[in-house]
Order: C-alpha cells, then sequence, then structure tokens
C-alpha cells in the first residue's frame, strides 16, 4: 500500500484540498513553492499513462477549479501541472504556483520547510477561493 493509498484511507492526515469519489487533492508538505497541491486518483496505480483513460479525462477536469484557486491565491503567472511519479509509485499530478519553468524544477534546491501552521493558513487561503 502506497503511502497516498494510507493518506486515502484516512491512515495518515492531510490537509485536504477537495476530494470526490475517484479524486483527491492534498497540499504537498514538501512543497516547491506555497500552494503546492497534490492531485491523486484513489485507484492505487503507479504510472500516470496506466490510468483507465475516462480516470485521465476526469483528472484534468477535477483539478481545474483547483487551479483556478490557485491562481486567485497566490501571486503568480499561472498554475503548473507536472507529472513525474518518482518519489510516490501511486499515480498522481502537481498543481503548482509558477512565475518561470524553473518554478516546476524538482532537482532545484530550496524546497519549503512549511511548519503546520502554515500549511493549514495554505489550506485555509485555497479553500475560501474554491
Amino acid at each position: 500500500m502506497t503511502l497516498f493509498s494510507r493518506i486515502i484511507n484516512g491512515e495518515i492526515p492531510c490537509y485536504k484540498i477537495a476530494e470526490n469519489q475517484q479524486f483527491i487533492a492534498f497540499l504537498d508538505v514538501f512543497p516547491l513553492r506555497e500552494g503546492h497541491v497534490l492531485v491523486v486518483p484513489k485507484v492505487e496505480v503507479d504510472k500516470i499513462f496506466d490510468l483507465p483513460d475516462s480516470y485521465l479525462q476526469e483528472m484534468l477536469v477535477f483539478a481545474k477549479p483547483i487551479a483556478k484557486a490557485i491562481e486567485k491565491t497566490f501571486p503568480c503567472a499561472r498554475c503548473g501541472v507536472e507529472v513525474i511519479g518518482l518519489e510516490v509509485p501511486h499515480a498522481h499530478m502537481h498543481l503548482i504556483p509558477i512565475n518561470t519553468a524553473n518554478d516546476l524544477n524538482f532537482a532545484q534546491p530550496g524546497k519549503i520547510k512549511a511548519t503546520d501552521e502554515q500549511l493549514q493558513q495554505i489550506q485555509a487561503r485555497l479553500l475560501a477561493n474554491l
């Protein structure tokens, strides 16, 4: 069972942004930028392109209002979308407020070390704009 499946099952707490029967979105606790959200299908599949076609379509539709809330909440040129899938063997996409392409560079040093209080504040700000 993956870390994300444990979050989906409620075994590990998260800073939830949105949820439906197929997907959950929550804050990345090691964000590249303030407002970094993970969108995760509830079905445990390692590679995103191994998801059924309907999930791929619906994942973007599920993510759209979250991306709009990110753009409204944080100063950025747009909400970037990235799929890497190496950190956790469970398909997921990253929604990150960006101003340059380098803002999506996971190899760069300096991931944010957000406190519980900061993550709660970010969650509240995003939820207010969702």
